[in-house]
């Protein structure tokens, strides 16, 4: 009987032991088994394309028709200001005398503007912040004839424009023409979600760069023809994202007849940043609909 009542307590032990075992393998199994489970799933957006990448490493996160061309509108001058920024020996306090010129083209195209003054001295800093926030047509007329090089302001347009195509070819970029200064084009400028991803990219190397686009307003102190200061209207950052989605850091808006509702984005998130693009969406609530879900799924895909 003592003899039986030890090899119970002993078979006991053992099964417990067994059980401990198995459970401690199956809890292993499961946590392992549970990763799949939390994939995430891509989302639909109503953007005709789409991109998403680790902005540190270059990788894909998402992609919709990510290789079509497309009209980019003004999330052109984002080259703009990129090849403003390459400049040699740039400085970025030189004043800049505002021209009739680029007053009479905004009002031609009927194009958003920074609402500059003929006449008024305005730094390179300024007209890069009236350029990104109010996607001023007219700073972009006035960057394109002061950093383009020709005797003619025609012939320095085309020059800058030039410097936008090297810019291109230069980061690998085989589906991107620019033929404006602007995104007003003459019918030939495009470019792809994944191509201007990596513009923007690119041009976020830039400390001024980053700093501008990050900005929700500006208001700019100018000089006057006659020699006195004019303080200018505020500018308003076109980038809804900068108040509605935490952790944004950029890029830049676009719209047209042609490019629909565009929009190149990018937000910073446990030390991850998360860059994309959306063109032709329907709407300005919609291009932001579909940037707002395209940083959340790019930054679950990042864990």
């Amino acid at each position: 009987m003592i003899t039986g009542i030890k090899g119970t307590r002993s078979t006991r032990i053992r099964r417990a032991a067994a059980v401990a075992v198995t459970s401690g393998a199956l809890l292993a199994t499961g946590a392992l088994a549970a990763a799949p489970a939390q994939a995430v799933t891509a989302p639909s957006i109503v953007a005709a394309g789409g991109y998403v990448m680790n902005n540190a490493s270059g990788t894909t996160l998402y992609t919709k028709a990510a290789d079509t061309k497309r009209s980019t509108g003004s999330t052109t001058k984002i080259m703009t200001a990129k090849v403003v920024l390459a400049q040699s020996n740039l400085n970025l306090d030189k004043k800049v005398t505002i021209q009739k010129a680029y007053s009479d083209y905004v009002v031609k195209n009927n194009a958003s503007q920074a609402h500059l003054i003929v006449g008024d001295k305005v730094t390179v800093r300024q007209l890069l912040y009236g350029l990104m926030l109010p996607s001023g047509c007219d700073a972009a007329y006035a960057l394109a004839d002061t950093y383009g090089s020709g005797s003619t302001r025609d012939a320095r347009v085309k020059n800058f424009i030039g410097k936008m195509n090297t810019a291109a070819k230069s980061l690998g970029l085989k589906n991107t023409t620019f033929d404006s200064f602007d995104g007003i084009g003459n019918g030939n400028n495009f470019s792809t979600p994944r191509d201007l991803t990596k513009i923007a990219s690119s041009a976020m190397k830039n400390s001024t760069f980053r700093a501008i686009v990050k900005t929700k307003s500006y208001t700019a102190k100018t000089v006057t023809k006659t020699g006195g200061t004019r303080t200018m209207s505020t500018w308003t950052n076109t980038n809804g994202l900068l108040s509605s989605y935490s952790g944004t850091i950029g890029v830049k808006t676009g719209s047209g007849p042609e490019a629909k509702y565009c929009l190149v984005f990018a937000a910073t998130r446990n030390g991850k940043t998360v860059i994309g693009t959306v063109l032709a969406s329907t709407s300005i609530p919609q291009r932001e609909a579909d940037a707002k879900k395209l940083l959340s799924y790019g930054f679950a895909k990042l864990g």
